[in-house]
């Protein structure tokens, strides 16, 4: 395998439990925070946005979030990067 190859992108999806989900606000707004985008950086390190509907229900705009200060999300997203980097390194290649 080559290590001079470029990879510009590391991101996955996680669906946020029931339990850990949040509610924030925007232009007077409430969202329901739903699904967290995890990007494992340049450097390592990993960084996070949450997504979430309007709590009110409806069609509204799919709004990023900071991820709350929590330490129930900051296990999940590192068990999700821990779970995502198995599931790569197990690829079968395409098909």
């Amino acid at each position: 395998m080559s290590s001079d190859l470029e990879v510009t992108a590391l991101a996955i999806n996680v669906a946020v439990p029931q339990a850990l989900r949040w509610t924030d606000t925007r232009r007077g707004e409430t969202f329901t925070l739903t699904t967290l985008n995890v990007r494992l950086l340049p450097d390592g390190r990993l960084a996070a946005k949450a997504y979430g509907r309007p709590a009110g229900g409806g069609r509204g705009a799919y709004v990023s979030f900071p991820v709350a200060e929590d330490p129930g999300l900051a296990a999940l997203i590192a068990d999700a990067a821990g779970r995502a980097g198995a599931l790569w390194a197990a690829h079968r290649g395409l098909g």
